[in-house]
């Protein structure tokens, strides 16, 4: 990915996808079982002041968090506040 953010903000994957890469819909039964793990993502890109996390941290994103969706070479990301992130591994 070329993009990087601006400040403090953080590219993770969105996980509300509901169609994989190799072109696979997923079922609503699929999708369901797999939301309680939505909150954990990876980063994909970071601004040049974030302090806590680096690109390809995994990390948990406060599920009450309202994210920016965008498509960025034709993929859906989820950008968020680097102090919206509970943790990372």
């Amino acid at each position: 990915m070329d993009f990087k953010p601006n400040g403090s903000w953080v590219v993770l994957p969105d996980p509300t996808i509901t169609k994989t890469d190799s072109g696979i819909y997923l079922d609503e039964a699929t999708i369901t079982e797999n939301s309680k793990r939505s909150n954990i993502l990876e980063v994909l890109a970071i601004g040049p002041q974030c302090i806590f996390v680096k690109e390809g941290d995994t990390v948990m994103v406060d599920p009450r968090t309202e994210a920016v969706k965008a498509v960025i070479d034709d993929k859906a990301y989820l950008i968020v506040g680097e102090h919206q992130l509970l943790g990372k591994w």
